[in-house]
């Protein structure tokens, strides 16, 4: 049960070719860039969010009326 040879591999690849094809596997790249180009986008718009609601360096916080 070790490490897989170099056959083992061959013929994962080429059953993977078989199931989605030559233009499948760029595509499929191509759509995890986008994904994580705009996961970093989301990502750098809420920091500047959270940068907009500080003032002078102090977060800006709601309290409630809270029963005490």
């Amino acid at each position: 049960m070790g490490s897989f040879s170099i056959w083992h591999w061959l013929i994962v690849l080429v059953v993977v070719l078989l199931l989605f094809g030559r233009g499948k596997i760029p595509e499929l790249m191509g759509d995890v860039a986008k994904g994580i180009k705009n996961f970093k986008k989301g990502m750098t718009d809420e920091d500047a969010a959270s940068a907009d609601k500080t003032i002078d360096g102090n977060t800006v916080e709601h309290k409630s009326d809270e029963v005490r």
